[in-house]
């Protein structure tokens, strides 16, 4: 069988269909200087399979793995121990799918676990319900502020600049077509958070106020004073978690008052996997459900009495009139949920907040320890597992000399914000529990030469 089976009268057919003179003409959206002209310079047409495996693990072989060397990255995917029996339970053939089935209550095992998984994200947020899982975090965001725009009937979204800026790519890239007002801002290397700014920004016209807790730069800002001032203009509040660890430390963004609550959920369960698959996570007030995307799954009874559980809420435009869809992107992350939902159960609430400790305990031992490296300073007052230094330098250089010397030591803030050079000489660092002191006096080490 061909891997295309398509002529090409059947492709000018498709083509003449939607009134397109081209396949080119699908791709005009795409700035031209994104596109490639041609097939990649350099790259065979075609190859045996043994050669394409051997020039693959040539190139994989130039990588640095995160298991293989010191490693502090983090920036909104976190290195977390993930326990073996996770994987052996998601590939059990009962689990072993990413989607949720089309005819969802004979299969109420997936319901169960998704019903399970709701419940957990709903408990770890602090808000009412929470729904089957989204693509990732950054979807989500955009899929509250879009959610926000419904419920507040307006359409100006104001963004912390301690939002992340591939989250607020994702909001800018989405509203072009939405017709929302992003208002967003490059982060300061100041220890405090921008919450009065945040506040200051705050007018008759906004819909929601977009805070990630903690931001960006590991710092953990105040999201009861800044819900208070969006309450107070009729806007809500979305907060946004891409380390939920930290929520068996810090107070849930809900009971601070956080309207809509939205993350990612890699760091449990799911791992790094190269960027991903990842998990996106959804939370909100009850009184927002019929405005909220995605599935929700409902615990009923049968006709019998037995437990059982139903898809209570579906409002993608596949299940309800297109224009009614709060939607286009609901499929549930059903794998990456179900990892998940494995390692919250195996952790529970006691092991969780045990597990935040470490990493905070962490992530103090190395920032004392990078405190003591010549010419470097700690930027945050207060942080969980990840936070900023200022470096004497381009922090780009340095992570590329440490990377040289054996150490994944950081994510520069001048790759995150390559059009800001004020934050050129920022590193963000993360530590969570696989970090070991050895770890760290080796970043140590190897920082101080980099910079001697």
């Amino acid at each position: 069988m061909r891997y295309l089976p398509l002529t090409d009268a059947d492709r000018s057919g498709m083509l003449a269909a939607i009134g397109a003179s081209s396949i080119d003409d699908l791709f005009v959206d795409v700035p031209a200087e994104a596109r490639l002209p041609g097939p990649v310079a350099g790259l065979p047409l075609h190859a045996g399979e043994m050669a394409v495996e051997r020039h693959m693990s040539r190139l994989a072989a130039m990588n640095l793995s995160a298991g293989s060397v010191p490693f502090f990255l983090g920036a909104g995917a976190y290195r977390h121990h993930v326990p073996a029996s996770v994987d052996h339970l998601i590939q059990r053939g009962e689990f072993l799918t990413a989607y949720t089935p089309y005819q969802p209550e004979i299969a109420q095992g997936t319901l169960q676990v998704l019903f399970e998984f709701q419940t957990q994200v709903a408990r770890l947020f602090g808000t009412d319900i929470a729904n089957a899982s989204m693509y990732d975090g950054s979807t989500a965001c955009w899929e509250a502020i879009l959610m926000a725009s419904r419920v507040t009937r307006r359409s100006r979204a104001v963004l912390s600049g301690g939002l992340h800026p591939h989250y607020a790519a994702t909001v800018r890239t989405m509203a072009r077509f939405s017709g929302e007002t992003i208002d967003w801002r490059v982060p300061r290397l100041e220890a405090a958070p921008d919450d009065a700014e945040v506040i200051a920004a705050i007018d008759g016209e906004t819909a929601c106020v977009v805070v990630q807790y903690p931001d960006i730069l590991g710092r953990i800002p105040d999201l009861a004073a800044i819900a208070d001032a969006a309450h107070a203009a009729g806007a809500l509040l979305v907060a946004v978690v891409t380390e939920p660890v930290a929520l068996g430390l810090i107070e849930a963004p809900g009971h601070l008052g956080a309207d809509i609550v939205v993350g990612e959920g890699q760091s449990l369960g799911v791992g790094l996997n190269f960027g991903g698959p990842y998990l996106g996570l959804f939370g909100c007030n009850e009184k927002f459900v019929r405005q909220m995307p995605g599935r929700l799954c409902g615990e009923t009874v049968d006709a019998d009495g037995r437990r059982g559980f139903v898809l209570t809420l579906s409002t993608r435009e596949q299940h309800i009139r297109r224009e009614k869809a709060t939607s286009n992107i609901c499929t549930n992350s059903g794998l990456c949920a179900l990892a998940f939902s494995i390692h919250m159960t195996l952790l529970g609430g006691e092991g969780l907040a045990r597990l935040a400790r470490i990493n905070h305990a962490r992530a103090r031992r190395l920032a004392e320890r990078l405190a003591a490296v010549p010419d470097l300073s700690v930027l945050n007052e207060a942080w969980f597992n990840e936070f900023t230094v200022i470096l004497p330098k381009d922090a780009r250089e340095v992570v590329r000399a440490l990377a040289d010397r054996q150490v994944l030591g950081g994510v520069s803030l001048g790759r995150l914000y390559p059009d800001a050079p004020e934050l050129d000489r920022g590193l963000l660092v993360a530590a969570t529990e696989t970090c070991s002191d050895e770890d760290i006096e080796a970043f140590a080490s190897a920082l101080t030469g980099v910079l001697a």
